[in-house]
């Protein structure tokens, strides 16, 4: 306990009547699966089908993490310090597969980026077939994830003090360089926070890669997708499979309760 929180004041007790009520709400499936699970048979999670869907969320989660870096990066980056006109309009749109149903986004990379979509022809015609591949996988995991690393680096920038890069220009020192020795340094926690919620997120994906990318053994069957498939001839295989993914993403979340929280 730090000494902020040793000296905070105590909630109300109707508040903390109605947080025990939301802890319980959301606490509640999660109990349930865990109830439920035939742990007897955890030799399935072994199976040749678990393995190879766990292989490909493994490739799936990385790629679409480090694509969400090299995009996410620059775009917050350049919401929080740019000033132009329509910047607001331009956060929505970037943010907007944070509320977007996945279907809906899944489609719109088919139009985008599909055989006969407004980039997939050009792409075509030098070879390139992105749908129902593992590439689509990860762009649809990457779609959905990136503004959540934009979010939580955009939020670093405006806690950084401005007068640290100021200072730094005032010594002649050049934008790029303030960028690396100034700006990034400060905003490592916030980075990494915004990298493993992307990467948790993208684990998670289910609706916008059944759309883009299929459901293909092997390709671009994720975890989620094979819980889906599993679902419907063993309930107790696809129990354990989401206890798996539950237990990874509990993991992410306690892991970045420290960044996520820092001042």
């Amino acid at each position: 306990m730090t000494r902020e929180d040793a000296g905070a004041v105590s909630p109300p007790r109707g508040i903390a009547v109605l947080a025990v009520v939301a802890i319980v709400f959301v606490a509640l499936p999660v109990v349930g699966l865990a109830f439920r699970a035939p742990w007897s048979d955890l030799r399935s999670l072994w199976s040749p089908g678990a393995r190879s869907a766990l292989r490909v969320s493994l490739v799936v989660t990385a790629g679409a993490s480090v694509l969400a870096l090299l995009l996410g990066l620059p775009a917050a980056i350049l919401l929080a310090r740019a000033r132009f006109r329509g910047v607001a309009l331009v956060r929505g749109v970037v943010l907007l597969p944070i509320v977007m149903p996945p279907v809906v986004g899944g489609i719109g990379l088919l139009i985008a980026l599909g055989r006969r979509g407004i980039l997939g022809r050009p792409l075509g015609a030098v070879g390139i077939h992105l749908p129902f591949t593992t590439a689509a996988a990860i762009l649809a995991a990457a779609f959905v994830a990136t503004p959540l690393l934009i979010l939580a680096v955009e939020s670093g920038l405006r806690s950084i003090d401005p007068d640290l890069e100021r200072a730094a220009r005032a010594m002649g020192a050049s934008r790029w360089y303030v960028l690396r020795r100034v700006t990034l340094p400060l905003l490592r926690p916030q980075i990494v926070a915004g990298v493993v919620l992307a990467a948790a997120r993208a684990l998670g994906e289910f609706g916008a890669t059944i759309t883009f990318a299929g459901n293909v053994a092997g390709r671009t069957q994720t975890l989620p997708l094979s819980v889906y498939q599993t679902l419907q001839s063993d309930p107790g295989g696809a129990i354990l499979q989401s206890l798996l993914l539950v237990a990874v993403s509990l993991a992410a979340m306690i892991a970045l309760r420290g960044r996520l929280l820092s001042r």
